[in-house]
């Protein structure tokens, strides 16, 4: 029987998000990616991670390319490029998600300058011949399976020409106990509460993540809630 002191003790890596199944609800989850920028500016830390890691490579005069993998509804390169605009800083950003459901959200928002879209893994990223001066991406690592964690980490690699960010979620009882109680108004009407869940148990500990990246990779804190990869690629610089 499982108690309280031994809950979430394991990864629970076989759980499956509503999100992730096809035959989804499509109203639902349009509306979990419409409220999917409140939890990350909650967070998800991507001011942090800005400010530290990204800004320092900006320039005012030439654009730096950023690519967030598996995008969902594209908040996350809306917000970098706003944040590098506001600073008078040029940032081309492109969102690439696999799922013609996150792409299609995500082409149905206001274009902005700036942003691209593209419905595309790593992999097929890399076969393009396409790369770019900084990957992130954010919630996407609990996703996967080991060896779809793998490929991305090694594509990743391939695909930065000077920084990776892989930002996810860190697994604590008290980060579920206290998405349980806070975030359920989020719910209705959306996949954000059960999956928000479901996602922090199949979450990783710090020390899980170490014994799995390759070499060159560091796992860090990234506030209370988040870890965070982190690969330079030799001769890339610093940040």
């Amino acid at each position: 029987m499982t108690t309280f002191a031994s809950f979430l003790r394991e990864r629970e890596g076989s759980l499956t998000e509503q999100m992730d199944r096809p035959d989804c609800d499509p109203d639902r989850l349009r509306r979990s990616y419409a409220r999917f920028p409140l939890v990350n500016f909650l967070v998800a830390a991507w001011g942090r991670n800005y400010t530290r890691r990204i800004r320092p490579l900006l320039s005012g005069s030439t654009p730096l390319t950023l690519l967030d993998l598996g995008c969902g509804g594209g908040e996350l390169v809306r917000r970098l490029v706003r944040r590098a605009a506001r600073d008078g800083l040029l940032l081309e950003a492109t969102g690439a998600d696999p799922d013609p459901r996150a792409h299609a959200f995500a082409t149905s928002r206001p274009a902005h300058d700036g942003v691209t879209y593209l419905r595309a893994d790593s992999t097929e990223l890399l076969t393009g011949g396409r790369q770019y001066d900084v990957v992130v991406s954010n919630h996407v690592l609990h996703h996967l399976s080991a060896a779809e964690l793998a490929a991305m980490l090694s594509d990743s690699e391939r695909l930065a020409r000077r920084l990776v960010l892989h930002n996810d979620l860190r697994r604590s009882r008290l980060a579920y106990l206290l998405f349980l109680a806070g975030f359920w108004p989020l719910g209705p009407g959306s996949y954000i509460h059960t999956d928000g869940l479901a996602s922090i148990r199949r979450s990783y500990t710090q020390a899980e993540l170490r014994a799995i990246v390759p070499p060159g990779w560091q796992v860090v804190r990234n506030g209370a809630w988040h870890l965070l990869l982190v690969y330079r690629p030799p001769g890339g610089g610093s940040a």
